[in-house]
């Protein structure tokens, strides 16, 4: 169950990370590499353990999974059925690259569902968020919150976000297949870090293909919007994702706006 003022709280504390984060993006730091190839900075670990901190202030009997925790008991963890699960800096690549196309990522799981969602832009101090049943909003710093809704696709032209860094013939085969049933060339959006999702979620995209490898905490954030906003996150198979599995690596999935439209048969043709 999510209390009234967590929602206000946790998006407190994703910006007080985002502003960490921005104090090392303007600053020399070194880049080590973890044993799984990708990077680490300084501002991973320090967001992590800002909001690693305030979470546990908040809800001190929840537990935690974050990108940079150490390694849990696997068996542990899946009795867990509430869990807080945090990417604290999503889009690491973007962030070395400096093209502002990264986020800070915050979601409460609930018996394997998003069921809070926090994703902050800090270099744009934009947050998107949401609870579940009460809708999905968007935040610039100083500003009201508006409210975001995902638009209907009628098979036209389609506007598809796709990965600055993780890019894949099967998302190729997915465009291609999209422009042979549709008739019209497909608006590509590239794009970094969990705000592809987000941008399924405001309505200024259609689809979000992501035939490659994410994990947990990559989507559960954004994934708790798009389902406020109108959409969905489906495998191939066109089962929604669940979390706090056995393995936290996702499987590839979409990211849609349109519930209604047949999306699952273009992926099914894109990788066979």
């Amino acid at each position: 169950m999510v209390e009234a003022h967590w929602l206000e709280t946790v998006v407190e504390i994703a910006s007080a990370a985002g502003r960490e984060i921005m104090m090392v993006y303007k600053t020399a730091y070194e880049v080590v590499e973890k044993l799984d190839g990708s990077p680490l900075t300084m501002a991973d670990q320090t967001a992590h353990d800002l909001i690693s901190c305030r979470l546990a202030e908040l809800t001190p009997n929840i537990p935690q999974v974050s990108e940079e925790s150490l390694e849990l008991n696997t068996k542990k963890r899946l009795e867990w059925s509430q869990l807080w699960l945090i990417d604290p800096l999503d889009g690491t690549k973007e962030f070395i690259r400096q093209n502002g196309e990264f986020t800070v990522n915050i979601a409460l799981i609930e018996d394997g569902r998003p069921v809070l969602g926090v994703v902050h832009s800090p270099v744009y101090s934009v947050s998107h968020f949401a609870v579940l049943g009460q809708g999905a909003w968007r935040q610039i710093e100083g500003c009201a919150a508006e409210r975001i809704m995902t638009q209907p696709y009628d098979g036209g032209a389609a506007r598809m976000a796709t990965s600055r860094s993780h890019s894949s013939r099967q998302v190729e085969r997915f465009r291609k297949t999209l422009e042979k049933r549709s008739g019209q060339q497909v608006e590509a959006v590239v794009m970094g870090s969990s705000k592809k999702i987000c941008l399924v979620a405001e309505g200024a995209v259609d689809v979000y293909p992501r035939l490659g490898s994410t994990s947990e905490w990559d989507t559960g954030a954004a994934h708790c919007i798009l389902n406020e906003a109108g959409g969905c996150i489906l495998d191939c198979q066109g089962r929604e994702l669940h979390y706090n599995k056995q393995d936290m690596r996702n499987p590839w999935f979409i990211a849609i706006g349109d519930r209604d439209y047949d999306w699952i048969n273009i992926c099914s043709h894109s990788v066979d």
